[in-house]
């Protein structure tokens, strides 16, 4: 279950990865493993100028706690943050930090590539990528309310 070495945060403010990395530190964990996704600057050749996000976020908090507890069940972790940027996000400046300290590195890389893996297909934020000639609003690959059944 999640608990509280869970730090879940959905905010406008630009994300800082060694406060997120420090945020997860502990004498008893060996690794902190982190993934940051960062706004690039194009996509499919076209120029991307920024992304812009939005969340449902009483139910993307529901979602991340959902998404800790279920990391928690499959690997010996010891603290869990998960930070995600909405708004404006430009060029070189991370949208999503996830960082997992663990007692040994196994644990917590597999746990990272898994959690963003899920967070992608399971936590209702929306992603629009504004280009230099226009803008499109972009489904992840991965999500799957999308998918008709």
């Amino acid at each position: 279950k999640s608990n509280d070495a869970d730090v879940i945060e959905i905010c406008h403010e630009p994300l800082d990865i060694a406060k997120i990395s420090s945020l997860v530190s502990t004498s008893s964990a060996g690794a902190i493993s982190t993934f940051t996704g960062i706004t690039r600057d194009n996509f499919a050749g076209k120029n991307v100028v920024r992304l812009e996000y939005e969340a449902y976020i009483p139910m993307a908090i529901s979602e991340l706690k959902k998404i800790c507890a279920t990391v928690r069940n499959k690997w010996a972790i010891k603290k869990i943050a998960i930070f995600h940027r909405i708004g404006l996000v430009p060029v070189e400046e991370a949208s999503i930090i996830i960082a997992i300290s663990s007692a040994h590195r196994a644990e917590s890389l597999a746990a990272v590539q898994f959690c963003i893996d899920i967070v992608k297909a399971k936590v209702p934020i929306w992603k629009k990528e504004v280009y230099e000639d226009g803008s499109t609003w972009k489904e992840n690959r991965e999500c799957n309310w999308s998918q008709s059944t």
